[in-house]
């Protein structure tokens, strides 16, 4: 007897029905999970046959049924399989995105610097929120579980838990299932001691291993975006009698080379969302750059999406010509939106 795509949405519905509620689970209440459009008669037939084949069992006369170890097996596999497929498609994906944005914003860095005969600085964007897309746990060898977290914005992280004694994938896949219920789609300012302590009560015993998987995730949602910063026209600062003497020249000059110092300026929050691009204008001791405080920085805010912002710095003398590099600032923010809007 063949297990078709039929039988096998209707295990799989049997299967997460009964590691949510825990009973067993009848015709009517699998009618209520697919996307088949069955009668109820017809799924006693498919489930007849599930159980001749070995994958439900029926606890009791006139019960609903239980999923089997086989059945457990064969769902354990198909969600990891589907899951490395779709991590798998994400970071094509990722890399694709990844190194065009990457050229635009050297482009950009590069353009900003040449119109302005200034120094241009652009961050890669970072993400404003973070919220969960799914959590995949996949035990290893030597005792160890794989707790793989992929947030909304594509980035997939792994952490890895020491175990006292071998897990059972079974267990696995509840816990994976647990998991993905409570936290798919929150962020992590939603993610509460209240959510948390609902999660270890339904773990049961297992509420250890509960712990340390919200441990890792927590570790992920907390961890700080990388803030690549692309400069362009370094060398431009020498045009400027002012910042030219050695002192000034090395400072500024390593400041966007080792580009560590602009870490500050990166990671700064950013303006308010109805704050149209956010330009502001830093002179002298109110740069956030300690090398620049001889200079003057004008710095806007770019949005690929809903929480998602770079930003672009243009580094002069205090004496730049302000209107030019402003006008320059809001056109390259302009010519941006219009990019990102069209992807």
């Amino acid at each position: 007897m063949e297990l078709n795509e039929r039988k096998q949405k209707i295990l799989e519905a049997i299967i997460r029905n009964y590691m949510e509620t825990g009973e067993p689970v009848g015709s009517r209440t699998v009618s209520k999970y697919t996307d088949l459009n069955l009668s109820s008669a017809t799924i006693r037939n498919e489930m007849s046959d599930l159980e001749e084949m070995g994958y439900i069992l029926q606890p009791h006369t006139s019960a609903g049924r239980i999923p089997s170890d086989k059945a457990y097996r064969l769902y354990v596999d198909t969600i990891l399989q589907r899951k490395d497929e779709e991590v798998s498609e994400m970071k094509e994906l990722m890399v694709e995105k990844a190194d065009k944005i990457d050229l635009l914003l050297k482009q950009v860095a590069k353009l900003l610097a040449q119109n302005t005969n200034y120094t241009s600085m652009v961050t890669k964007p970072k993400y404003r929120h973070k919220r969960i897309k799914f959590i995949q746990l996949n035990p290893m060898g030597e005792r160890q579980l794989l707790v793989l977290v992929v947030l909304d914005n594509n980035h997939v992280s792994n952490k890895f838990i020491n175990l006292e004694e071998d897990l059972d994938e079974n267990v696995a896949a509840q816990m994976n299932f647990l998991m993905n219920t409570a936290l798919t789609g929150l962020d992590f300012t939603e993610i509460n001691m209240a959510i948390m302590q609902q999660i270890k009560d339904k773990a049961g015993e297992y509420v250890d291993l509960a712990s340390s998987i919200l441990d890792c995730v927590s570790e992920v949602m907390s961890e700080e975006d990388d803030s690549e910063i692309y400069t362009s026209g370094a060398t431009n600062i020498l045009k400027y009698p002012e910042l030219s003497d050695k002192e000034n020249m090395t400072g500024l000059l390593s400041t966007f080379e080792e580009k560590q110092m602009l870490a500050a300026w990166a990671n700064d929050s950013p303006p308010d969302e109805e704050q149209e691009h956010g330009i502001q204008v830093y002179i002298g001791e109110e740069s956030p750059v300690e090398s620049m405080k001889d200079c003057s920085v004008v710095t806007a805010t770019y949005k690929i999406k809903e929480g998602v912002y770079g930003k672009i710095g243009i580094v002069g003398p205090k004496r730049m010509d302000y209107e030019k590099v402003v006008g320059t600032l809001e056109n390259c923010m302009q010519q941006l939106d219009d990019i990102f809007k069209k992807k």
